[in-house]
């Protein structure tokens, strides 16, 4: 063969080598291992641990609904039902931490107009689930007005507060 077809070869040969010694050095020896063999994922025996003591920061809509039945249920007859609490109120971690359930401090709830327009802003993808949602024009749709002056989000359906 010709230098011209041997050199690349051999800078081609000599990257994917370097990979796999790279990897080698890099790549924890549990990667991989599971109790059943080889598992092909993320994931290291070594790690578990850790992700045991990983603080969980979303609580999900289950953990609201005791204590905020109303809300609870006006929402789930809205098209917001799809949404968790969180999503508008933020991680109800913080909330939770040490607090008996009647020192628990409020969750700080996003009422500017940029956190509504994250889903209701009208995207042009007719394959998109976000197609559901109304959509609004931002500049047209009172630019200079929040939101939750006219619309209540646990029941937007209502229309106008």
């Amino acid at each position: 063969m010709k230098n011209h077809v041997l050199r690349p070869l051999f800078v081609v040969i000599g990257i994917v080598v370097l990979i796999l010694l790279a990897r080698i050095v890099i790549v924890p020896k549990d990667f991989g291992i599971g109790e059943r063999g080889y598992m092909y994922a993320w994931y290291r025996k070594s790690n578990e641990e850790d992700w045991k003591k990983f603080k969980v920061k979303y609580m999900g809509r289950e953990y609201c609904k005791d204590c905020h039945s109303d809300k609870y249920d006006a929402i789930k007859q809205t098209p917001h039902a799809a949404i968790q609490c969180e999503n508008c109120h933020g991680p109800a971690n913080d909330a939770v931490s040490e607090h008996p359930s009647d020192q628990r401090p409020k969750l700080v709830i996003d009422k500017s107009r940029a956190h509504c327009l994250r889903c209701h802003f009208p995207l042009p993808y007719p394959t998109s689930a976000r197609l559901k949602i109304r959509g609004i024009d931002p500049d047209k749709h009172n630019p200079d007005m929040e939101c939750s002056t006219c619309h209540n989000p646990h029941q937007p359906m209502e229309g106008l507060k």
